[in-house]
């Protein structure tokens, strides 16, 4: 799989995130290829935002550490969206490339957020 951008939209306002080589973001960038998806997102633990995609999508979890820009999949039929760092088990999707917690911060806002994912 060649590298695939990835768009995340909030309020008008895009960043860009490259795609992982791996099944799970490939059966993401498959059913982006459909069209773009808005997910209802909400902070969980002053770190992410989470929302849940409209199906489930394969695993590969693994124990991984995660940061600002990191687009991950959770449980197989969640996406979160990191504006700060942890750690677990899970499936990493995309990364918005030098990304910064004030700015993902900024960008992702406060409280309940609509986040339109869609390949570029």
């Amino acid at each position: 799989m060649t590298a695939t951008e990835l768009q995340l939209e909030v309020d008008g306002q895009t960043l860009s995130a490259t795609l992982e080589d791996n099944a799970s973001a490939r059966a993401f960038a498959d059913l982006l290829a459909e069209g773009p998806l808005t997910v209802e997102m909400d902070d969980y633990a002053s770190m992410e935002k989470v929302g849940q995609l409209p199906q489930s999508l394969p695993r590969s979890d693994a124990q991984i550490s995660v940061g600002p820009g990191d687009v991950i999949l959770y449980q197989g039929d969640q996406i979160t969206v990191y504006y700060g760092t942890n750690s677990w088990s899970f499936t990493k999707l995309a990364h918005v490339e030098g990304a910064t917690a004030d700015q993902m911060r900024a960008f992702l806002g406060e409280g309940a957020a609509d986040v339109t994912f869609s390949l570029v």
